[in-house]
């Protein structure tokens, strides 16, 4: 193609695209199938590869990612990005109106009331209506430029369509992480041995942060706008401003609401504060913000503050009570993790006993000894955390507490890697915390499935020396297992349980055992616990190397290589095979039958199906369930557990229950018929 035709088609391949990304994900309203998107999209990454020079500013392409930042340069606020004055008194938003109300010399004033997002402040800047910097807060003064890895949010435009937009506008926003997405996610971090994030808000922060945007794009990052700077567009006051933001195309919540006195103003937070925990993202609290703009022109700032806005904080579930001592537990990975036990005291409606110390560091930051009391707070996290600290109650009795060098269980050194906020014991192959957490792994229902295990069997066999690792599991006899048994005492002591092995809990474990023999090679790598390979980077590499022969033997340029495998990935399978000793327990592995060859009905058969996503439900004719997922991924997509914006196609059979059915219209999803999908592999 000759170079002027290509610009052209390059430019309307872009706009197509972007007209369809809009109708398919503001609108609902697609008007192409996946398949013809797919095609247009896949053109245009052709082109722009061939001619690199004919890139446009906003091309679609940049929202799966792709860039490589090493750093973050930086960039200086035109206008600086102030915090807001805070206050958890309601006394304090009546002072505050009274201040306005007085310096306008007024009887009332027009309020805005915005939620309060619990995420990460950004700052947007177009240029003729198209994005061209992404900032973060930073100190207020300056931030870092994260701008392709916002471009993956989809919520964020990448060119504003109205004529209407100004040739240089700022947005100001936050980055937010879903609240399911982040449930998600954490289950991923723990299944790979990743520290999981403590709330939503951090998640975020580390997200928009990373290096490779196409990680960043994979994450459904949220972005809601809530204030528009721009000196060519004259808005008599705030909510006219957003209305206006609105109507080119930026993502403005419907949740705002304007007052004009402050009884209104207390009903919203009331009812907010009520409502919080039915939303999908978190907030916590309320901005309040003069309406007109020449009012706030006259209010002006503070050397920090705006003194046109507040807000309102929801005070979190706070107790005191008094630390008793530091558990330093130690994971399946061999990470610390030091737990602090409590005298127990009631917080959000349950007993909490023990709460979370996280790392050294925050141990650090908290001056927190023993016998101090402490603050507890539940709030967004997922357990209850330790936030500080009641010092001007320090009494004699406290006593500083050191951080351990050494592991707990078995004495060796600890380590700590750079840039890792944990401590970790290096000595994988004999730490019994870490023997007992790898073979709980390894019968997981997601790796072998070997359930009949389950349920505190594995201590069991681990304390009576029965199972010492993996490898054990497949010696085991029925004159080992018959009659063995255990006493388990609860933590507080209050309750005993003996266990008992009898000949049909003996005969169940056996067989469950036999039967995992059959499970496929990308279950198997999963399940030897290789630190950061989940169940999906399992399936690449079992995928792209057919064999752990062939995977032993992979260089690092080799393993990175691979889709989506980063140096950390690589070094760490790398790591697990140069470990003494564990050459001989994969050949015991190996001779006891598992399957450490890729099979031929697990290879692909085609890739029609790449980076599809798809959900299955239903009874169906001429296969099985399980083998029309199989049949999803021979062909190179992927299957997902439920619905989203994400999702490419619906597999329905008959009885496919009604709630996905519905969730599937309402998104525009197309839904296939067997015969419709056996079509699609087929051609």
């Amino acid at each position: 193609m000759r170079p002027e035709n290509a610009e052209a088609r390059i430019a309307e391949l872009s706009a197509e695209i972007n007209k369809h990304n809009q109708l398919y994900y503001d609108k609902s309203n697609p008007l192409i199938s996946d398949y013809d998107f797919d095609m247009l999209l896949e053109e245009l990454i052709r082109l722009e590869k061939e001619f690199p020079e004919f890139k446009l500013a906003d091309s679609p392409t940049q929202r799966v990612g792709g860039s490589i930042s090493k750093s973050f340069e930086q960039h200086i606020h035109k206008n600086p990005m102030l915090s807001l004055g805070n206050t958890y008194s309601e006394e304090d938003l009546y002072d505050f109106d009274q201040r306005v109300k007085k310096f306008a010399n007024v009887e009332t004033v027009e309020y805005v009331c915005e939620l309060k997002y619990d995420g990460v402040a950004i700052s947007l800047l177009y240029k003729n209506g198209v994005l061209d910097k992404a900032v973060t807060r930073g100190d207020g003064v300056k931030g870092d430029i994260v701008t392709n890895n916002i471009k993956t949010i989809r919520s964020i435009p990448l060119r504003l369509e109205s004529e209407k937009s100004p040739t240089e506008l700022e947005m100001r926003g936050e980055i937010l992480f879903p609240k399911d997405a982040f449930l998600k996610l954490n289950n991923e971090r723990l299944g790979i041995g990743d520290a999981p994030f403590a709330n939503p808000r951090n998640a975020a922060s580390g997200t928009i942060k990373m290096q490779d945007s196409s990680v960043v794009a994979k994450r459904p990052l949220e972005c809601f706008l809530y204030y528009v700077l721009t000196e060519e567009k004259s808005f008599e006051s705030h909510y006219q401003s957003l209305e206006f933001a609105k109507e080119i195309g930026f993502n403005v919540p419907n949740t705002m609401a304007l007052y004009s006195n402050i009884e209104g103003i207390f009903e919203f937070i009331k009812d907010w504060n009520n409502a919080k925990d039915k939303l999908n993202f978190e907030i916590d609290g309320v901005v309040i913000k003069v309406n007109d703009f020449a009012l706030q022109k006259r209010l002006g700032f503070t050397a920090k503050s705006p003194r046109w806005a507040i807000s309102y904080k929801f005070k979190a579930e706070r107790v005191q009570t008094r630390l008793l001592s530091v558990d330093f537990q130690v994971g399946r990975t061999g990470a610390i993790t030091p737990v602090a036990n409590l005298e127990p005291v009631q917080l959000a409606g349950t007993t909490v006993k023990r709460a979370s110390l996280h790392n050294a560091d925050i141990m650090e930051q908290l001056d927190i000894r023993l016998n101090d009391l402490v603050y507890v707070e539940k709030g967004g996290e997922i357990i209850p955390k330790i936030v500080g600290v009641n010092k001007a109650s320090r009494g004699d009795e406290s006593n500083t507490l050191t951080y351990i060098d050494k592991c707990p269980e078995c004495g060796t050194n600890l380590i700590r890697n750079e840039g890792e906020a944990n401590h970790y014991c290096a000595n994988d192959v004999k730490c019994p915390p870490q023997i007992k957490g790898r073979i709980e792994h390894f019968i997981s229902r997601k790796a072998m499935n070997i359930d009949s295990l389950g349920e505190g069997k594995v201590e069991m066999l681990f304390d009576k020396g029965l199972v010492n690792n993996l490898s054990d599991l497949f010696q085991l006899k029925y004159e080992d297992l018959i009659g063995v048994e255990k006493t388990f005492v609860s933590e507080d002591g209050s309750k005993t349980k003996i266990m008992s092995l009898r000949e049909k809990s003996v005969e169940n474990i056996l067989t469950g055992i036999e039967r995992s023999l059959e499970m496929p090679f990308p279950k198997v790598l999963y399940a030897l616990g290789i630190r950061y390979v989940g169940e999906t980077t399992a399936k690449k590499l079992a995928k792209h190397f057919k064999s752990l022969k062939e995977l032993q033997k992979a260089s690092l340029e080799e393993l990175v290589e691979v889709d989506e495998i980063g140096d950390k990935i690589a070094n760490s399978v790398l790591n697990y095979f140069a470990t003494d000793g564990r050459q001989v327990e994969l050949e015991r592995l190996s001779a006891a039958g598992l399957n450490f060859e890729l099979g031929e009905q697990e290879q692909n058969v085609s890739n029609i199906l790449e980076g599809k996503s798809f959900v299955v439900s239903g009874i169906f004719e001429k296969y099985s369930r399980n083998e029309i997922k199989a049949l999803i991924e021979q062909n190179g997509g992927r299957n997902a557990g439920s619905i989203s914006a994400k999702t490419d196609f619906v597999l329905a059979g008959e009885n496919m229950g009604p709630a996905k059915l519905k969730k599937a219209e309402k998104l525009n999803i197309p839904i296939l018929s067997e015969v419709e999908f056996i079509q699609m592999i087929e051609n």
